[in-house]
């Protein structure tokens, strides 16, 4: 299963205004070149510079292995009032995530991160768990392998929050390297070749600085994510 095609292509718009617009990140695209990942010759911003014909300007971050709603300003004012919008915590977010186990029916995650410069950050998850199955792999010492489907609500937004805290109770996100499951991810590499992350932005939701109106923009779940819950038993 590859992280996405070097051929190029076309991103999938959810949403565009006069301001405003987002897309269906796949799993795999960088939001922007970065010297962290030396290999990647595609990025969100350049393709979908050249898709739209504008300069965009990303007003948030999704890791390079999760995919989901990504939004773009089409201007430098709003990009500066929606940047502060996502850091005082007005915009709503929403997640799915194919965890380790079964979780709690719900739960929430009080748990503080430190940056990598030491310094230490409140973060706070809330979750929901939708679907559990439990299917045949022998992985470990057990014949059989749990799994939850949860929706992740984040309140703040620390690097890594949701794979680090879904990690802190004992319920990774599978595909999730260095944080999650070594057994797991090299099970579901070796037997199913999957490389990616199997953590998906579902929604974001915020009032629009200029118009005052409610702006919900969701994405759908990509292919990868989609043939791994039919793989596990999840219902669509």
């Amino acid at each position: 299963m590859e992280l996405l095609s070097t051929d190029r292509f076309q991103l999938d718009i959810v949403y565009q205004g006069s301001d405003l617009v987002a897309i269906n990140k796949p799993h795999g695209l960088l939001v922007h070149r970065t010297s962290m990942a030396a290999d990647a010759d595609l990025f969100a911003v350049q393709i979908l510079r050249d898709q739209i014909g504008q300069k965009v300007y990303p007003v948030h971050r999704l890791d390079r292995k999760t995919a989901g709603v990504l939004l773009f300003a089409l201007d430098e004012e709003m990009n500066s009032l929606m940047q502060v919008q996502f850091a005082n915590g007005q915009v709503k977010k929403k997640y799915r995530a194919i965890v380790r186990g079964f979780t709690d029916d719900k739960g929430e995650i009080d748990y503080p991160l430190q940056k990598e410069d030491g310094t230490v950050q409140e973060a706070f998850t809330s979750y929901i768990t939708l679907q559990r199955q439990e299917v045949p792999f022998a992985i470990g010492k057990h014949n059989t392998s749990r799994y939850s489907l949860v929706e992740l609500t984040p309140t703040t937004g620390r690097m890594h929050q949701l794979r680090k805290h879904m990690a802190h109770i004992l319920h990774p996100i599978i595909g999730d390297r260095p944080h999650g499951c070594n057994k797991q991810n090299k099970f579901f590499k070796d037997k199913f070749q999957m490389m990616t992350m199997l953590l998906h932005a579902t929604q974001l939701e915020f009032v629009h600085p200029v118009s005052g109106g409610i702006i919900k923009i969701s994405a759908e779940y990509q292919p990868e994510f989609l043939g791994m819950m039919d793989l596990l038993g999840f219902s669509r």
